[in-house]
């Protein structure tokens, strides 16, 4: 008999296995319970400690059942060599599991299964650590002494009184924190060139965020606890929620020490195509960085959590349900989802109002005809996806980069340039040239003077089919902050000081 098998047939993997079998419901109920409570939950702070601790408990729960099965398993032994009835765990009723101990030799093969895995993901991960911790002294090189200067005063705003070294790094895309006793924050090689000082502010903020909370020390022992159940759907998503209201904490600090909102969403949007390969170390584009920009951008709105849920919740429970083949009756199945509006005529119909209000300024006059020729409603959503897809700048990719800008545009008229009439933002003059062309390569913006209304001039180096060095207008004749287009886009024009 060899060691392995010998091991299997031992009363610590039955244990074990049944330890695993068991921690499927466990993890799915806590799962539950944490969806529940974060439909509830606004504050990013509260949220993350609701997640951390959820993932806790699965831990705990596992360590407690193994314990609980591991002292069974050996009443179970000594039961029978005195040709004793097992100890049963609960009332009438209830599973023997030391009887099931005995049944179910092959389950006891998920003991060293799951030490097998246990093991790679820890190996893994390890090498992982190994390779950040080079980055700090792997072709990095110190800032100057003004951005030194200024990430002193900054650490001093959010709280943080040890030293934190900046340095820049021709290794990294983005800015990391690495360190937990003497923190290093790295940047690209180029960045602190490349961005307006505002943008650069926030971003440093965000990292001494990380720091100030221990961020990094929370990864890592989360990344402990990951390993332990690398198994478990919902395990993952608990880990992932942690993640992403990590950031959202960092994010509220950052615009606690009044940032403005839009400049720091347009830093995070500056570094949306550069993504950090590795999960040890805590980064600026952690989580999913479009539904952080929206997040700062329409604050009311919350993280959706259910999408993301409902799949790993279904998966855990259909593994459950496998290997408890004692359970009696199954779960009732989940409700159909809500029939979906019929027609698209309607006002308030959702592809009415994708034709006139999302895609109102770039949608041509020949699609928008043949949308509203469209008879039923599986036609219009094949039509909306070909729309995008004919846009997608990268096609074959999962990520539709036009889509995404679009809809980022819109979400910044709709918050920068909401009138005072009510009118949303992107019904406005402003908004409408924002969504279609983007934001301006140069803006002057001059406040009531001399009995001269205020008014904005936006400079475009190029756009296609208009020209280049195009200029517009916009004035706020009545004063109410509804500004109106009072030059049509032009040649060129001497405006602007320097025109590049």
């Amino acid at each position: 008999m060899t060691a392995l098998q010998s091991f299997v047939e031992s009363s610590l993997a039955k244990a074990l296995a049944w330890t695993l079998v068991h921690s499927l419901w466990q993890g799915l109920g806590i799962g539950l319970v944490l969806l529940a409570a974060l439909a509830v939950l606004r504050d990013s702070r509260t949220r993350y400690a609701a997640a951390c601790a959820s993932l806790l408990a699965v831990v705990a729960a596992f360590a407690a059942t193994l314990a609980k099965m591991t002292q069974v398993g050996i009443d179970g032994a000594v039961a029978g060599a005195l040709a004793l009835p097992a100890r049963p765990l609960d009332t009438a009723g209830s599973l023997n599991i030391a009887g099931s101990l005995q049944r179910a030799p092959l389950l006891s093969w998920l003991a060293p299964l799951w030490m097998l895995g246990v093991a790679g993901y820890y190996l893994f991960n390890t090498v992982s650590w190994l390779a950040t911790r080079r980055l700090r002294g792997h072709g990095v090189c110190h800032v100057s002494a003004m951005w030194s200067s200024r990430l002193t005063e900054l650490g001093t705003m959010v709280g943080i009184t040890r030293a934190v070294v900046l340095l820049e790094s021709a290794v990294i895309q983005v800015p990391a924190v690495l360190g937990w006793m003497r923190p290093v924050i790295l940047f690209p090689v180029g960045m602190l060139t490349a961005l307006p000082a505002g943008q650069l502010e926030a971003i440093l903020l965000h990292e001494l965020a990380h720091i100030r909370r221990r961020d990094y020390l929370a990864n890592i022992i989360q990344t402990l606890a990951e390993g332990m159940l690398f198994y478990h759907p919902a395990v993952w998503w608990i880990s992932s929620v942690i993640r992403t209201e990590r950031e959202n904490c960092c994010d509220d600090l950052v615009i606690a020490a009044r940032v403005d909102r839009l400049e720091y969403a347009t830093a995070l949007a500056a570094l949306e195509q550069a993504r950090w390969p590795v999960s040890t170390v805590p980064a600026i584009t952690g989580g999913n960085l479009m539904q952080r920009i929206s997040r700062l951008l329409q604050p009311v709105n919350t993280t959706r959590v259910l999408p993301s849920a409902v799949p790993a919740a279904l998966l855990t429970l259909a593994a459950a349900l496998s290997l408890f083949a004692w359970q009696s009756q199954a779960p009732p199945p989940p409700p159909p989802p809500p029939a979906r509006p019929v027609g698209a005529t309607t006002a308030d119909s959702p592809w009415t109002r994708w034709v006139n209000e999302d895609v109102a300024y770039i949608i041509r006059a020949d699609e928008r005809s043949a949308f509203l020729g469209l008879k039923t409603d599986a036609e219009r959503d094949h039509f909306i996806e070909q729309f995008w897809l004919r846009r997608d700048p990268t096609p074959g990719t999962a990520a539709n980069e036009m889509k995404e800008e679009h809809y980022r545009r819109i979400g910044v008229a709709n918050q920068k340039f909401l009138a005072s009439s009510g009118t949303p933002g992107w019904k406005t003059d402003r908004g409408r040239i924002y969504i279609t062309f983007g934001p301006p390569d140069e803006l002057e913006s001059h406040p009531v003077a001399a009995g001269k209304p205020a008014f904005e001039a936006w400079r475009y180096r190029f756009i296609e089919g208009v020209g280049t060095n195009v200029i517009m207008e916009f004035v706020d004749t009545a004063g109410s902050g509804d500004y109106r287009m009072s030059m049509d886009p032009n040649p060129p024009t001497t405006r602007f000081a320097n025109p590049r």
